[in-house]
């Protein structure tokens, strides 16, 4: 009788090992097959927020089908990432290394999605006294209490969107980034992405330059202690752009691609990107950049055309990969 019963224990797991291994077959054969895969490398002020993975990442998959798959890294590295051919697309915040991108023959039909702005932060009790001033004055003043002991700056130094907006106002404020700021004492370079670096700096009572949205998420969290000490000046305009990897480059996801970058200019993903995060942080983290550019009127329209335009328009028509194809309708000039 005992033997009677290993052997229906034995047959037993025989079926459930089968059924087991048919499954994972059939999801590597046929599912995985099925599922169409986007491989966006993106800056982590996108990441972090939760803005991609919580929204539009479900919200394209429900539209089209297409399963996007999120490399969150800075701008450089994202783009570094592209240019090796790990990614179909790039989201990034940092016009000089997009125009790059293009030149070198990497990147195609650029389009400008989103606006925010940057902001320096800091401890509450802001021991430079920079609350409310321009940006290059408090760089100023941080620059010359710094040097007295009495400041500290941190900084991602790592080639991202936001490390580069740096660089220009610290060159705006009269500092060389690499000459004059870099190597003192009160300069901490943190090599990490926005949320690691907010949280540096929180513990550490240091300044730093953060885009807003990811700072609401970590300050509505409870992650940081840190205050919007500056936030006023075009200067601050942070412009986010959506750029397919050229074709002829790689043989990647071209039509997932185009479909993603057409797909976040429509009202409904402009609206989800403008709704994101309202409730739970009360503020909108990110703006949706198409209907401003539509408008061609305004300040912020203005702002959007000087920081986030190459050579006034959103993407160069060398570098409109199959315009007529593609009905590339949508840039404004």
């Amino acid at each position: 009788m005992k033997s009677k019963n290993r052997k229906f224990l034995v047959l037993g797991i025989v079926v459930i090992v089968a059924a087991v291994a048919g499954g994972i077959w059939y999801y590597q054969t046929q599912y995985a097959q099925e599922q169409e895969m986007l491989t966006v490398s993106t800056t982590t002020s996108l990441y972090d927020t939760g803005l991609l993975e919580n929204a539009v990442g479900p919200a394209f998959r429900e539209d089209t089908g297409i399963q996007c798959r999120f490399i969150p890294k800075g701008t450089g590295a994202a783009i570094k990432d592209a240019k090796m051919g790990n990614s179909d697309v790039i989201l990034v915040h940092a016009k000089s290394k997009e125009k790059a991108f293009m030149e070198e023959g990497y990147g195609v039909n650029r389009k400008v999605i989103a606006y925010n702005s940057f902001v320096i932060v800091g401890s509450p009790n802001d021991p430079a006294g920079i609350q409310g001033m321009g940006p290059a004055e408090a760089l100023k003043k941080i620059y010359e209490e710094g040097n007295k002991g009495n400041a500290v700056w941190a900084s991602r130094d790592d080639g991202s969107g936001t490390n580069t907006k740096e660089i220009g106002l610290w060159d705006a404020a009269g500092y060389s980034y690499e000459e004059d700021v870099k190597g003192n004492d009160w300069f901490r370079s943190t090599g990490q992405g926005m949320g690691a670096t907010l949280k540096y700096s929180s513990n550490n009572d240091a300044y730093t330059l953060a885009d807003m949205g990811t700072y609401l998420a970590y300050s509505s969290e409870g992650l940081i202690d840190l205050e919007v000490l500056v936030d006023e000046g075009k200067e601050l305009t942070n412009v986010y752009g959506v750029i397919p990897v050229n074709p002829e480059e790689y043989d990647k996801n071209f039509e997932g691609a185009m479909e993603f970058t057409k797909w976040l200019t429509s009202s409904d993903a402009q609206e989800l990107i403008g709704n994101y995060g309202v409730e739970e942080f009360g503020r909108q983290l990110f703006h949706p950049a198409v209907e401003v550019l539509e408008s061609e009127s305004g300040d912020v329209y203005s702002w959007i055309v000087e920081y986030g335009f190459i050579n006034g328009t959103e993407c160069p028509e060398e570098y409109r990969y199959q315009a007529s194809e593609y009905n590339l309708d949508f840039y404004s000039d």
